[in-house]
């Protein structure tokens, strides 16, 4: 059993940007504000990046209407959320997602929430490909 963590370098980053994002803003933006924010220090980054994403540009087979909030470095999808708490719909959103693009990790993070907790989500069946990070 691989005990590696998934791109652990690129989304210790990822984390890192949601984090400050969540200390300026607070918890009571709109997700789109978050977006905008996170899209921001993404290019101050220099972190390659595709927002609002067709999920099929990434793989023709994944099923049509899925439209991913971030694909970043074409390795982890990011979702974001602005609800009360984190449903078990938005797990198996993020699960589909993965699933139809054969990438191994879904991030979703929740600003609602008064501490900031992002919820790593992998795709089981392809989770023991590739987990190196480049």
């Amino acid at each position: 059993m691989n005990k590696e963590i998934v791109h652990k370098e690129l989304s210790y980053k990822i984390n890192g940007l949601c984090f400050k994002i969540h200390n300026e803003l607070g918890r009571f933006c709109k997700e789109k504000q978050y977006a905008d924010e996170f899209e921001k220090l993404l290019k101050a980054e220099k972190i390659a990046y595709e927002r609002e994403i067709d999920a099929r540009k990434i793989n023709s087979d994944s099923p049509e209407g899925n439209r991913l909030d971030f694909l970043i470095e074409n390795k982890i999808i990011l979702e974001f959320k602005t609800k009360i708490m984190i449903t078990r719909q938005d797990y198996y959103q993020i699960q589909r997602y993965l699933l139809g693009t054969k990438l191994q990790l879904g991030i979703i993070v929740n600003f609602r929430n008064a501490y900031l907790k992002p919820k790593r989500v992998l795709n089981k069946i392809n989770a023991g490909l590739n987990s190196k990070d480049s």
